[in-house]
């Protein structure tokens, strides 16, 4: 088996449980982690964005991934987030001894410094000249302000082929999309980072999905992309649009506000984040709980 194929199907970029007192709730991760697994996720992605990573302090950081590695007991891949827009620092967090026992690392590119599409393709070269895990790239513009080019992934893809081992994206893009998949090498994953076009993009020859509403449905996603990825596309539809209603929901007023909405209406977690993130209002909260009383019917 190639390596990147333990990161092909459903991956679920895992929320960070708080207290009402904004303190991590470590048992309740831990039972989520847990709840993934059991639940039919393939692999659990740690420290992305929908875990609020950038309100974690480094200490956190490495409790939180400590907890998820510990949970998983090796039933699936961990692959944490280090990523950054200081290549230096990136390259050094990859030294970081909190990062034992993780299967892949997961890598957003550079945000707000706006590097040319060379400045992307020589970042991400010094990390994969350093990582002693498999690399998946991370593009989603609409956070960044700069986009990993078909260009730039397909040529990291080639020249750092037993590293670089594929791609999140989130661009939006589907010619870009498809560009990827059409000249990428073998073995290299293209995965979807938007829950609404996990289906379309498997069915265009994607790999799957680093998903955010599979922290509140994970059987339901798991199920669908597994559909989609064996060609059953009657059932992987049903599932999509049985979905799709409350994926639109919970991004309406940003990630996680409103998967975290969902996860306490069904008990799983308190309705807690850290500034600047705040919880969604009351109309979307109701309509939320709408949902997920449908959803339950289903």
């Amino acid at each position: 088996m190639a390596v990147s194929d333990q990161f092909r199907g459903t991956g679920v970029a895992m929320i960070t449980p708080f207290q009402k007192d904004g303190e991590i709730d470590f048992g309740r991760l831990s039972e989520h982690a847990d709840r993934l697994i059991k639940r039919g996720t393939g692999y659990l992605v740690v420290l992305g964005t929908t875990a609020e990573t950038p309100t974690l302090s480094g200490k956190e950081k490495g409790d939180v991934l400590g907890c998820v590695i510990e949970a998983s007991g090796n039933r699936v891949p961990v692959m944490a987030g280090v990523g950054g827009n200081d290549t230096r620092a990136v390259t050094e967090a990859l030294k970081s001894p909190w990062l034992k026992g993780v299967q892949g690392i997961l890598s957003v590119s550079p945000y707000y410094n706006k590097p040319t599409q060379e400045g992307i393709y020589q970042h991400f070269a010094a990390i994969a000249s350093v990582s002693e895990w498999p690399v998946m790239l991370y593009n989603v513009p609409g956070r960044t302000s700069s986009n990993i080019s078909a260009v730039t992934c397909i040529r990291l893809a080639t020249d750092f082929h037993d590293t670089i081992i594929g791609i999140k994206e989130a661009s939006g893009d589907f010619t870009q999309v498809m560009d990827i998949i059409g000249g990428r090498p073998d073995g290299f994953l293209v995965v979807s980072g938007d829950d609404a076009l996990t289906l379309p993009m498997i069915s265009a020859g994607g790999d799957g999905v680093i998903s955010v509403i599979g922290n509140a449905y994970p059987s339901q996603m798991s199920t669908m992309v597994a559909s989609a990825l064996d060609g059953s596309f009657e059932k992987a539809r049903e599932l999509h649009y049985s979905l799709f209603p409350m994926i639109k929901a919970i991004f309406r007023e940003g990630n996680p506000s409103g998967v975290k909405a969902s996860m306490e209406i069904q008990g799983w977690i308190e309705n807690a984040l850290r500034l600047p993130l705040i919880p969604v209002t009351n109309p979307l909260y109701e309509e939320i709980a709408r949902l997920d009383a449908q959803l339950r019917r289903t």
